[in-house]
């Protein structure tokens, strides 16, 4: 048997003064009135008293009044929760008399059922923790996801590398003309450096030979300018007369060979082997961009496996509502995010999920329905009553929708205990 709330009877508890309500079994118990009249004060006392000191008001008596608060709780199972005195003291008594603490209510009813707006606040990524937490399988997606993220960025990674590959294999210019194999120019290379290294030695004589003509010019000044050493300078230009007599006969007949003809020889050889590595190029750069491409492809098999094994880990338990699904670390349902589901879904779904941490507990707290016009709070009470769920929740009306009216701390007067405009809010209809 799932844990409800039979009777609340209230007193000094923040803003209320006195307040006794008898919550529909199943479906949706509003409780209705103006701003700062002690709505949202009945779920803070209701938190309180069945959620410990954790849920306690900051001032928990009703301001002006002398008497201590005074909650009374009595739930479907027979027990009885009072919190009274001067310290609030708790006590649990079962149908047998029995007595118990706090202990004994955590077990049977969960947090989230006493604090639903902390789960609707919560970020995305929390609201699916808290969802794997219940269906135990947290660990195991997240790992999965882990690796669904690791290899998709490795498949794109590649698919960049893929099309750079093809883009530039396809800029490359190529030659169909050409040979498969690059020309050898090594003979012709060679003769080439033959002529070259004896005009080299050619070079090297007339250079010489300037050198040699420089040092005359120099030596024959030096006679005119340096007097006192006439005699050696006349010996050292002598010398050189001979040198410079040799050198002239040695240049006489010199010829340089022309290596015009190697030369066209190896610029076409050249021109044949820069189209032949432009081939070898476009050739590899081809196989390359082919390569990549297939590493993508095997790439996007393991992204499908890997997504294959969390829809089956998630087909693998039951969750908590037809339609809800976790995708990338949030929860989808009916194909919607939390940001694009409409009040009436996130409600369901958060109720749904709360039910689902603790299955024992059959009620949740609900705050500010004001948001829901009265065609959206049908159709929640309504799923709420097919679920055989309890909610008891707070709205800034005094329309028939409201189970009861709460003014200046007291039920303004007795009213039905379900929203009787509306069949599928649950409860018996009004004049029964």
């Amino acid at each position: 048997m799932t844990v409800k709330i039979n009777e609340l009877e209230l007193e000094n508890v923040k803003r209320i003064k006195a307040v006794k309500i008898e919550p529909t079994e199943n479906g949706l118990t509003i409780v209705g009135g103006r701003n700062n009249q002690g709505k949202t004060s009945v779920l803070d006392a209701i938190a309180w008293a069945l959620g410990g000191n954790k849920f306690k008001p900051s001032q928990p008596k009703r301001e002006g009044s002398v008497l201590p608060p005074n909650l009374k709780v009595t739930l479907n199972n027979g027990l009885v929760v009072t919190r009274s005195g001067k310290n609030s003291v708790l006590k649990v008594t079962d149908p047998e008399g029995g007595k118990s603490g706090q202990q004994i209510l955590d077990k049977l009813i969960g947090e989230m059922a006493l604090n639903v707006p902390k789960f609707m606040e919560s970020r995305p990524k929390e609201k699916a923790d808290y969802l794997l937490q219940i269906l135990g399988i947290g660990e195991e997606l997240t790992k999965l996801e882990l690796k669904e993220k690791k290899v998709y960025e490795e498949r794109h990674a590649i698919g960049q590398i893929a099309l750079q590959k093809q883009k530039y294999a396809d800029e490359l210019q190529d030659y169909p003309d050409a040979p498969k194999e690059l020309v050898s120019a090594s003979e012709l290379i060679k003769q080439q450096q033959t002529i070259m290294a004896h005009n080299a030695e050619n070079q090297r004589k007339r250079m010489n030979q300037k050198s040699i003509y420089q040092e005359y010019k120099a030596a024959e000044g030096n006679v005119i300018a340096l007097e006192a050493q006439l005699t050696e300078a006349k010996r050292k230009l002598d010398k050189l007369t001979d040198d410079l007599e040799t050198a002239n006969k040695d240049i006489v007949d010199l010829v340089d060979e022309s290596t015009d003809e190697l030369e066209e020889n190896i610029k076409e050889i050249d021109a044949i082997n820069v189209k032949v590595r432009a081939n070898m190029d476009k050739e590899r750069a081809t196989k390359e961009a082919e390569e990549a491409q297939e590493e993508y492809e095997d790439k996007s098999l393991e992204l499908k496996k890997v997504r294959e094994e969390k829809m089956h880990l998630l087909d693998s338990v039951e969750l908590p509502l037809p339609g809800l699904a976790i995708e990338n670390g949030e929860i989808i349902y009916n194909d919607q995010k939390w940001d694009n589901m409409s009040g009436s879904d996130q409600l369901k779904v958060s109720t749904a999920i709360v039910r689902k941490l603790n299955p024992n507990c059959g009620f949740v707290l609900l705050d500010k329905l004001e948001q829901m016009d009265l065609d959206t709070l049908k159709e929640f009470g309504g799923w709420l009553e097919k679920e055989g769920l309890q909610a008891i929740a707070t709205r800034v009306s005094t329309g028939d929708e409201c189970s009861i009216i709460i003014e200046d701390g007291y039920t303004k007067e007795e009213k039905p205990k379900q929203f009787t405009g509306f069949k599928g809010f649950g409860g018996k209809e009004n004049g029964n």
